[in-house]
């Protein structure tokens, strides 16, 4: 922490006052990337909006409390998340009325990506605040670079619903999307989930991420079938975690490929939901799907 302050400090020792700040920053709200994890990942800029800030609004006070001392910045703090933002968006609203510079920071990455806020940036733009990003660390993108998975087309859908149905028919309907899908996953779900997706697409490669620029970061790559085994052998993992699903095939499926979906599915869900879960993820009639599961399962 004392080398990030002295690093720092140096820099800007080394630019000069005049150089440090080649425009004064102006009164708006500045959406403030976050380290997820090795606290140099912050950007110079970002430490030059904190400083400068004259209201830090944060998830929660201790964290970034914790980033701004490794930066000896000492910053007025307000907490602001799901729970509370209808009371302090009027009082925000009056900070940025009296020409004030306010950081909005995540607890780890890019504001508003899984995080409360963009009622508070919808609110500055129809007052005709202005609202100013200022880019940085990222999970979802952080864990893409190096998942080995195609980049050209990929698709956050955030949270999964925790639900065993509403998850696989949520991520059967995404999947038609033709782009990798990047998803966050309590570590406690974790085996659930994967297991639940082997169960549709056994074969489709997979990714966990976890601890991302981290001392114990983790990368953990196969088909679903043996990332869900892996982690069922293991157990669930510590750690804030990502998952990758590469793209659905744009062929349309085979018949062996849907006898065997239809097996792994049925092997914890009734005929009726099988049938439902792989005639949602090969796009294929249900009537179709519901007899050949009941000719598997006999």
């Amino acid at each position: 922490m004392n080398q990030q302050k002295e690093d720092y400090t140096d820099f800007k020792a080394e630019l000069g006052p005049s150089k440090q700040h080649k425009s004064k920053i102006q009164s708006g709200l500045y959406v403030v990337a976050t380290p997820i994890g090795n606290l140099r990942d912050i950007t110079l800029r970002a430490l030059d909006v904190l400083e400068a800030a004259d209201l830090v609004l944060c998830e929660d006070t201790r964290i970034t409390k914790r980033l701004l001392q490794a930066y000896s910045l000492n910053k007025p703090l307000l907490a602001y998340h799901d729970h509370n933002a209808d009371k302090m968006r009027p009082k925000i609203m009056e900070a940025l009325e009296a020409g004030k510079v306010v950081a909005q920071a995540s607890d780890a990455g890019t504001p508003l990506v899984s995080d409360p806020g963009y009622k508070l940036v919808r609110d500055c733009i129809e007052e005709g605040h202005k609202v100013y990003p200022i880019p940085g660390a990222s999970a979802p993108l952080t864990a893409l670079a190096a998942a080995g998975l195609p980049s050209d087309r990929f698709l956050f859908i955030g949270f999964l619903p925790t639900k065993k149905k509403a998850k696989t028919e949520f991520l059967a309907q995404e999947s038609k999307s033709g782009a990798t899908l990047i998803c966050f996953e309590s570590p406690k779900r974790l085996t659930s989930t994967l297991s639940d997706i082997a169960e549709i697409w056994p074969d489709r490669q997979i990714v966990v991420a976890r601890e991302l620029t981290k001392m114990f970061e983790e990368f953990k790559r196969g088909t679903a079938k043996d990332v869900s085994d892996h982690y069922t052998e293991n157990g669930n993992p510590k750690g804030e975690i990502v998952i990758l699903l590469e793209p659905a095939k744009q062929a349309e499926s085979s018949e062996a490929d849907v006898d065997n979906m239809l097996k792994e599915a049925l092997k914890s869900n009734s005929v009726r939901d099988a049938a439902a879960i792989v005639a949602e993820a090969t796009n294929l009639p249900k009537k179709q799907i519901y007899k050949r599961a009941l000719d598997l399962n006999g």
